[in-house]
């Protein structure tokens, strides 16, 4: 459904409002899911979410902005990566269109348009940077942190390798669906899980469908220029009251472990826990630990 968040339309899909026969459902303990770069909604996995309805949670998915259904903003221009790549080496001041505390500043938004006061709040990649950036400015509607396969953003900490970031930067050979895939495939497969490689067709089955939902890559490039201006953000995780998890893949080719470990080290009395054979995606495998550790972890926090 569409909901007007933050000044923005935002697509959101909320387990209250999809079993309205269950009078409960809008008195759980929500929980917030923020996807990562370029993620829609729909790619977090259902194991997750049935999991967390089964534990007795709310659970809230949005399309992040510029990505998705949700608004989009090519009004304000095509972003040019590699002189903001420059920029971000040289130390140089990056001006993206919007900033990830604009993105945190929608999330919050999305809470008050549902109106719920006080949230779990879980992201993934560029969504757990969000959701520490929810953290810092909202701490009060915060019951509790989890940060999964993300980075605090610090300069110092060991990045990505060449064939990884060229992967990532790369664009498909054209627009049409099949070649908008087999990008995606091969770049899924680069910073996939190698303890845990998902079959070719059933990856290349779950991005079709995402393609067909939405495809549009400027808003991709957008956001990553949001990430990349983001400098200030490790400097105040110390600033994160809320109890904090942080899970994290020890063979994660895109963001390496060492990024997880140092949020986890920047949040007091943050728990980090590391998973095997777990790359840059959300394969059943990992899921379940990560379910392991994360529905306790919700569990232990009274809202």
């Amino acid at each position: 459904m569409k909901i007007r968040a933050n000044g923005i339309d935002i697509e959101v899909e909320d387990t209250a409002e999809i079993n309205p026969q269950d009078t409960d459902a809008y008195t759980r303990p929500a929980v917030l899911l923020i996807m990562g770069l370029g993620m829609q909604l729909v790619a977090w996995p259902p194991q997750l979410i049935e999991a967390l309805v089964d534990a007795g949670f709310r659970v809230i998915r949005m399309d992040n902005r510029d990505i998705g259904l949700s608004q989009h903003f090519d009004h304000m221009g095509k972003p040019n990566l590699i002189l903001a790549a420059v920029r971000y080496k040289l130390g140089l001041r990056i001006r993206p269109p919007y900033t990830l505390e604009d993105m945190a500043r929608d999330a919050l938004g999305v809470l008050d348009t549902l109106g719920v006061a006080r949230a779990h709040i879980v992201g993934v990649s560029m969504g757990g940077m969000i959701a520490q950036r929810v953290a810092i400015a909202a701490p009060q509607r915060v019951i509790s942190l989890t940060s999964i396969m993300s980075t605090s953003g610090a300069k110092s900490l060991k990045q990505a390798q060449p064939d990884v970031v060229r992967i990532l930067i790369k664009r498909p050979a054209s627009v049409a669906l099949q070649d908008v895939v087999d990008h995606y495939v091969t770049l899924y497969q680069t910073i996939g899980s190698p303890g845990f490689p998902t079959p070719e067709s059933e990856l290349r089955e779950r991005i079709t469908r995402g393609v067909q939902r939405c495809y549009h890559p400027e808003g991709t490039r957008r956001q990553m220029l949001a990430i990349l201006a983001d400098i200030t953000r490790a400097a105040q995780l110390s600033r994160i009251s809320s109890p904090t998890l942080v899970l994290h893949g020890r063979a994660d080719p895109l963001v390496p472990f060492e990024h997880g470990d140092d949020v986890a080290s920047r949040i007091s009395g943050a728990r980090l826990v590391g998973i095997d054979g777990m790359g840059h995606d959300l394969p059943p495998e990992p899921v379940a630990q990560i379910l392991d550790a994360l529905i306790p972890h919700l569990q232990a926090v009274k809202a």
